[in-house]
């Protein structure tokens, strides 16, 4: 969005020293254009003229690269205010990718700069304690993870009328009833500072009413109500402020009465599949 020059050229040149072959980078500037990174030729740029949202900006990326990202085997997203602390994080996807040809999803672990430790909620399962052991996983951190271009292609890209919140979730569970497998890697690390998501003004409207939409569009009927029940007691009993508790509604609302895109049902063998990974999709 233009409003961090300085950390977007921090992790271009991070980009820049991984090892192996180099890495074709797109920046997009999301309702900005992009500047400051003339000294990158690796770099292409695509300026937007309104912010089309998380998913709809990386989408932009991917397309970038040829339909569905076809050009390339793989692409990395990383947010513009990360940085990747080792040189060897590009091979260790090229690597992962190429012994596993069932791997679709690779998330990397976000880590402090300045601490280094890893928040429990940048942990993508439920059992998040001990944030170094790898693991597969059900879902995938968005601004920090490797997709092989094949899971574009055969599932769709991310959705674009997300803007903002569950858009990973959405294709992690397409990818996963399409039979592919999603890696959380404790040795791939991306460095980004410890923010609160609720500082976004939209977070609690929009999380809400993605949650809706992510359970109209992707699970089995008898599992909607189910899934946003104990989604609904888990706010409650997390007691948001009153005017954070009203956008929550305002967004769960939103969600029933707008258009939420094709409603695909995963089958109830990936619905065991997620469960026997740890997190059933209930929760």
């Amino acid at each position: 969005m233009g409003n961090r020059p300085d950390d977007l050229r921090a992790l271009l040149d991070s980009v820049a020293k991984q090892d192996g072959d180099p890495i074709e980078t797109v920046v997009v500037g999301n309702g900005a254009p992009v500047t400051g990174v003339e000294d990158f030729p690796f770099v292409r740029t695509v300026d937007l003229p309104e912010n089309l949202g998380i998913p709809g900006g990386r989408n932009v990326g991917i397309e970038a690269f040829g339909p569905s990202g076809s050009g390339v085997d793989a692409l990395l997203f990383l947010d513009d205010d990360g940085l990747l602390p080792g040189t060897d994080t590009a091979e260790l996807v090229r690597r992962a990718f190429a012994d596993d040809p069932k791997l679709g999803i690779v998330s990397f672990r976000i880590a402090d700069p300045e601490t280094g430790l890893t928040q429990r909620r940048h942990v993508p399962r439920l059992r998040a304690s001990d944030p170094m052991r790898s693991s597969r996983v059900t879902t995938f951190l968005g601004g920090a993870n490797a997709v092989r271009t094949q899971v574009l292609a055969e599932v769709g890209s991310l959705p674009d009328e997300f803007f903002y919140a569950h858009e990973e979730t959405d294709l992690a569970w397409r990818a996963l009833d399409a039979g592919w497998a999603i890696d959380y890697r404790a040795d791939m690390v991306l460095f980004h500072p410890t923010m609160p998501p609720s500082r976004h003004a939209v977070y609690h409207r929009m999380v809400a009413r993605n949650r809706v939409w992510l359970a109209r569009r992707n699970l089995p009927a008898p599992l909607v109500p189910l899934y946003l029940g104990v989604w609904v007691l888990l706010t409650l009993v997390r007691r948001p402020s009153a005017s954070a508790l009203k956008a929550w509604m305002g967004g769960f609302k939103e969600g029933w009465r707008t258009p939420c895109g094709p409603r695909r049902p995963m089958k109830w063998r990936t619905v065991w599949r997620l469960t026997r990974l740890g997190r059933p999709p209930v929760i």
